[in-house]
């Protein structure tokens, strides 16, 4: 953010047309908290999930998220965003199948699937941030772990 506010706030510009796009609040935060795991983001998992408890999301299925498909807790829309945003993130295995396109159709107007694509585009953009500049998680309330002898 000091070397490079225009840009951040570009990056904010999106995320805020994302959090009144019409896409559910649990809904966004279970993709950017998915595509942050995948990316292996430390900052954005630890602010997703938390920022998902404080909007009232049962820390289980935070918990069970990096497992969804072996799990009944997440509903079928939640299910193809997680896909979507499984397949969008891992994009250079190639584009998401015609299988789970149709299925995104069937779950998403086609208006909240180009809100949903740029849902997954912007989190991956910011892990790519905080990856990429090493910022680490601000893991509010815990103290680092006591080195044992």
């Amino acid at each position: 953010m000091k070397h490079g506010p225009a840009a951040v706030k570009a990056l904010y510009a999106v995320e805020m047309f994302i959090m009144k796009c019409g896409l559910e609040r649990s809904l966004l935060h279970l993709i950017k908290l998915r595509a942050s795991q995948i990316n292996g983001c430390a900052f954005c998992i630890d602010m997703h999930s938390h920022e998902a408890i404080v909007d009232g999301e049962d820390a289980t299925r935070l918990f069970m998220l990096s497992v969804w498909e072996e799990t009944d807790i997440f509903t079928e829309r939640e299910r193809v965003a997680l896909a979507w945003t499984e397949a969008v993130t891992r994009i250079a295995d190639g584009a998401p199948s015609d299988d789970l396109f149709a299925r995104a159709r069937q779950a998403f107007t086609e208006e909240e699937l180009v809100n949903l694509n740029l849902a997954v585009a912007t989190i991956n953009a910011w892990n790519r941030f905080g990856k990429t500049f090493q910022s680490p998680p601000l893991l509010k309330g815990l103290r680092k772990a006591e080195a044992h002898a």
